[in-house]
């Protein structure tokens, strides 16, 4: 009998852990699902320590692209992505804006406008 090494209803079992190296955190960054991520380079050459995962996100984000967006072309977890950019940002091949943060809560003018779309309802 053949070994599945693929669960019906998860996906791959082993390949996001096998991309990644058994690694779970990024060697830098955090990377908001937001974030957007840019190459630095155009024309990356396979070298150690650089899989075809990362090549493939370079290519990518020769053209900005979310995290998320970077995951669902790649049809990886975002979690493998995070761990890649990482991986990306330490070797300078990328570059990673993260989400402004917004400066508290939004004026009032947000909240009457919920209140009186609520009230139309």
């Amino acid at each position: 009998m053949e070994e599945q090494w693929v669960d019906d209803h998860a996906g791959p079992v082993v390949r996001p852990y096998a991309v990644t190296r058994g690694r779970a955190r990024p060697v830098t960054g955090t990377f908001d699902l937001i974030s957007l991520v840019t190459a630095i380079q155009s024309d990356v050459t396979p070298e150690a320590g650089l899989g075809p995962e990362h090549l493939a996100i370079v290519g990518l984000c020769q053209r900005m692209q979310s995290v998320a967006e970077i995951a669902a072309h790649l049809d990886l977890p975002v979690g493998t992505i995070r761990v890649l950019l990482g991986d990306l940002v330490a070797r300078n091949l990328v570059q990673v804006r993260e989400p402004r943060a917004t400066g508290g809560l939004p004026d009032d003018s947000i909240f009457e406008a919920v209140i009186n779309g609520l009230r139309a309802l």
